[in-house]
């Protein structure tokens, strides 16, 4: 594509009166650039149409102008892979082309990704019967994919690690013991031919660690929090596999709903959850403390950006009541790796000083910490 072509792309439906006639399919990527990007002109109160001379245009803001199904099938056809998600991402975010959440035949056609799912979770009550089966189909495949990602590293933080005191009789290669090896058959070094004759190989053996804690994972579910409630159904699938320990799941908005039932399969807990609405923590928190059989033994993880609907004053007195019952207590201001996550500091800050760790974790440092905790 010419330097000239692309000026044209970046600077959109006016560009004809500075520069010369696109080659070959220009004016394909043109439209379907207008398609989307020229709501920007209508948006701001911008030149109309008929403002000076301009090419005929099949712009989208016209009766001519494509359904949403054509332009998916033109933008998937005319840009690489990578630019379609972008284009994609935009018409869902910026310009409520809700077309590609509420047409099944539109949403067989999308890649699945999680910025398409916290937009299919957010207008989840709006969606009607006929689209379920494809906005499930995008649930799993969302989650199998973070699950792929998330499992060998949680499973490994919470089923141990290597022990550099025990060996195994079971030869692993990546727990393959060099030193421990060298020093065992020393007496084997052969001067003549200056090597080591190895006959017996160490290999560390693994820590297996036992974990009989409850976990409460308490998750808000408004709508400032669908990456985390994404992130927070994916480990609650992967925690609710493992043994020796009981895992509890709670989401809520201004109600609570138990979804300790459904917990092992991540999709039907996103199939469940009803992002937005208002935000009462302290009823959550207070559920999690009645749930609790042994509170010495327990780990309440509560997922939220702090922003309270209630009195503050009752979210922090609930949390003081578990601490001072030794429950252990933290708070994920986000479960995603959010560099950056939105939330309540103040609110934040009066549950640390009530004894509540805070912090923003990825589901595999959610883990560690638990390993750590757990093991005191």
């Amino acid at each position: 594509m010419k330097s000239t072509d692309r000026w044209r792309l970046v600077l959109g439906r006016y560009s004809h009166q500075r520069l010369p006639e696109p080659d070959g399919d220009g004016h394909r990527y043109e439209r379907a650039l207008d398609y989307l990007y020229g709501r920007e002109y209508a948006g701001r109160d911008g030149r109309p149409d008929d403002d000076g001379p301009r090419a005929p245009r099949d712009g989208s803001l016209d009766p001519s102008a494509p359904s949403v199904v054509e332009w998916l099938g033109e933008v998937r056809e005319l840009f690489p892979s990578d630019t379609v998600e972008v284009l994609e991402r935009h018409a869902l975010d910026r310009y409520g082309l809700t077309e590609l959440v509420s047409d099944p035949e539109v949403l067989a056609r999308i890649e699945p990704s999680e910025e398409l799912l916290k937009t299919l979770l957010a207008l989840k009550g709006r969606l009607s019967p006929s689209v379920l089966n494809e906005v499930r189909r995008i649930v799993r495949a969302v989650v199998d994919d973070l699950r792929k990602r998330l499992e060998s590293e949680v499973r490994q933080a919470f089923t141990g690690r290597l022990s550099h005191h025990r060996h195994s009789p079971l030869p692993v290669a990546a727990n393959f013991d060099a030193r421990g090896t060298v020093r065992a058959n020393l007496s084997h070094w052969d001067p003549a031919g200056m090597r080591l004759v190895v006959e017996r190989p160490l290999f560390f053996q693994r820590n297996t660690r036992r974990i009989p804690w409850e976990i409460v994972l308490v998750v808000d579910q408004s709508g400032s929090m669908a990456g985390s409630v994404i992130h927070s159904a994916v480990m609650a699938g992967i925690l609710a596999g493992l043994p020796s320990y009981r895992l509890r799941l709670v989401v809520f908005d201004t109600s609570v709903v138990d979804l300790t039932d459904v917990a092992g399969d991540p999709v039907e807990v996103l199939m469940s959850v009803q992002l937005g609405g208002g935000t009462d923590i302290a009823q959550a928190v207070n559920y999690a403390g009645q749930i609790i059989g042994n509170p010495a033994r327990s780990v309440v993880v509560l997922v939220t950006d702090f922003c309270e609907g209630g009195p503050p004053s009752s979210l922090v007195a609930a949390v003081r009541r578990l601490v001072e019952a030794r429950v252990v207590t933290i708070g994920l201001a986000s479960l995603d790796g959010s560099d950056h996550p939105a939330y309540d500091k103040q609110m934040a800050q009066r549950l640390a000083d009530a004894g509540m760790s805070i912090a923003a974790l990825t589901p595999g440092r959610l883990a560690e910490w638990l390993v750590e905790v757990t093991a005191r």
